[in-house]
């Protein structure tokens, strides 16, 4: 499929995502979004895709934002409805996908871009990345999820603050904070981002996906987490991977794992 705002990439079951729109920082306007969205599902129903990487074009940029000019005259259902489906079709769309996405923060990373990186499974930043949420600058609070992961990732305190001043944080404070996981140059990111996708390649995507599904339902109210990670093990014992991955543990051998 081709895109006008993002360019994809597939490479030995690791497919890279690069928001392209290096004039405008690659800020979100509803057609990247909605290509994100395409591009993502693309990604989860290719049975040879295993791990996502997204990424933003240039050096200067992950996401800087989203486009302002897009919603700068929206009413407030207008303004509603941008939130429910940016969320819908991208933020937890991204989220909950059963495919590992990373993200690789590759510089400012910022309202709808921060949002973005904190909706994949978790992130890699450059050591000229920086993050925040500036929207209460605009008199707008963050609609894409930006006041309920950013508070899971580095807590209340911190979320608070982040949020209330509108300011940015560098990579290293985003390290101490829990909000990304690795910090590395510009040039080592992607590739930093490609060793950590091989790690995971080596491993069982069913067990992955259960792995996935458990993790985030510790997040949701109204979810016991306990009882989704017990319903997801023992589905777990009905898995090709599951034969595989014991045999293998037994017979003293590197597994092969199906996907299955």
């Amino acid at each position: 499929m081709k895109y006008n705002n993002i360019l994809t990439e597939e490479n030995g079951g690791i497919r890279t995502i690069t928001i392209n729109r290096p004039n405008k920082l690659n800020a979100l306007n509803r057609e990247t979004i909605e290509e994100l969205h395409e591009a993502f599902k693309a990604a989860q129903e290719d049975k040879d895709t295993k791990i996502i990487i997204v990424t933003g074009s240039g050096e200067k940029a992950f996401v800087a934002g989203a486009d302002i000019s897009e919603f700068a005259d929206y009413d407030v259902s207008e303004g509603t409805k941008l939130a429910a489906s940016g969320q819908n079709i991208l933020f937890d769309y991204v989220e909950n996908l059963s495919t590992p996405v990373i993200a690789a923060v590759n510089g400012f990373a910022l309202g709808g871009g921060l949002e973005l990186a904190m909706a994949c499974h978790f992130r890699v930043a450059s050591d000229n990345a920086k993050l925040g949420l500036p929207e209460v600058s605009l008199g707008v609070i963050p609609g894409y999820g930006g006041t309920q992961r950013l508070p899971q990732l580095v807590g209340k305190g911190r979320a608070m603050e982040m949020i209330m001043t509108a300011g940015m944080i560098d990579a290293n404070q985003a390290l101490s904070y829990g909000l990304v996981n690795h910090v590395t140059t510009q040039e080592e990111i992607l590739p930093l981002c490609e060793k950590i996708a091989s790690k995971i390649l080596r491993n069982s995507t069913v067990a992955i996906s259960g792995a996935i599904k458990a993790i985030n339902a510790n997040y949701k109210d109204g979810v016991n987490g306990f009882d989704i990670e017990i319903k997801e093990f023992g589905k777990c014992f009905g898995t090709a991977d599951f034969e595989e991955g014991t045999t293998a543990f037994l017979q003293k051998r590197k597994a092969d794992f199906p996907g299955e």
